[in-house]
């Protein structure tokens, strides 16, 4: 039975985040359900749901009401259900999220968002942090803003995933030649105009961005150095601590996120699908 527009959203911080109430996600949800779902989501950025006991196949199916569905090149995934990624990380296998990123921007459309769910949970640590890709652009000043304006970078598959990567090693040979062969370096705008609610955000992350075209190499490293560390002000971010079957559901093109590295040797498993965006534009404000 379709559940009706019951949501309650509650902030987590000034400008990033919020805790979802009143919806369960095994159920079929209505259209306006999703409608509201989506709506919160622009609002806030990155919503989180507790309690979600829901199966793989109930979590791909809720992923798809908000768009196609992305299978990564090198990452594991559930028997028969290629989009569900597994990150399972432990003492053998530690995590390699644990840096500032935003999911795939190695590709020409990028992803709209990622929902991830926690799976096994070590006993203590494991938390994850997204910032604001919106709250950080509106806290540059005038003068950066206009001159990011406009300027491309190159966005590197390798930077992530470089040979010598235990997920480019695990994934084996071939399938790694082939994920390169498929996903060369591409370009896209530093500053991405969101494509539902226009707000402009930085769109260069430490995971895959490499360098601004048009500059040289050390103009280019003092720049992406700088906005590399202007994201991470505690200001843009929330916190999440997770507990057993809860859910981030975070809006991809205008958030970066960081998986902290603190549990091992205990172990974590998440399941994640991704959601298929569009292809990053810049738009001059009118």
């Amino acid at each position: 039975m379709a559940l009706s527009n019951r949501l309650k959203v509650t902030p987590l911080a000034a400008n990033i985040g919020g805790l979802v109430e009143g919806v369960d996600l095994s159920q079929q949800l209505s259209d306006e359900t999703i409608a509201d779902i989506r709506g919160a989501l622009l609002d806030r950025q990155v919503l989180f749901f507790e309690n979600q006991d829901i199966t793989p196949r109930q979590h791909i199916d809720f992923a798809a009401r908000f768009g196609a569905l992305h299978t990564h090149p090198l990452y594991p995934a559930i028997e028969g259900i290629p989009e569900m990624i597994v990150l399972d990380n432990h003492k053998d296998n530690p995590t390699d999220n644990d840096s500032w990123h935003t999911d795939v921007t190695f590709i020409d459309t990028p992803p709209l968002g990622s929902i991830l769910k926690a799976e096994l949970l070590p006993p203590f640590g494991g938390d994850t942090l997204w910032s604001s890709m919106t709250a950080a652009y509106k806290a540059l000043s005038p003068t950066m803003q206009k001159f990011l304006s406009g300027l491309t970078a190159v966005h590197d598959f390798t930077r992530s995933f470089p040979e010598e990567s235990k997920v480019s090693q695990n994934a084996g040979d071939n399938t790694y030649a082939e994920a390169r062969k498929k996903h060369p370096p591409l370009l896209h705008p530093v500053i991405r105009t969101h494509p539902e609610t226009g707000e402009p955000c930085l769109f260069v992350n430490n995971g895959y961005t490499t360098r601004i075209k048009g500059m040289r190499g050390l103009e280019s490293k003092a720049i992406i150095d700088f906005l590399f560390q202007h994201i991470q002000k505690p200001e843009f971010c929330v916190r999440w601590r997770w507990s057993p079957n809860a859910i981030a559901f975070w809006d991809n093109r205008c958030t970066q996120h960081y998986a902290v590295n603190d549990y091992l040797p205990n172990r974590r498993v998440m399941h994640r699908a991704t959601i298929l965006g569009d292809k990053p534009f810049y738009r001059a404000a009118a």
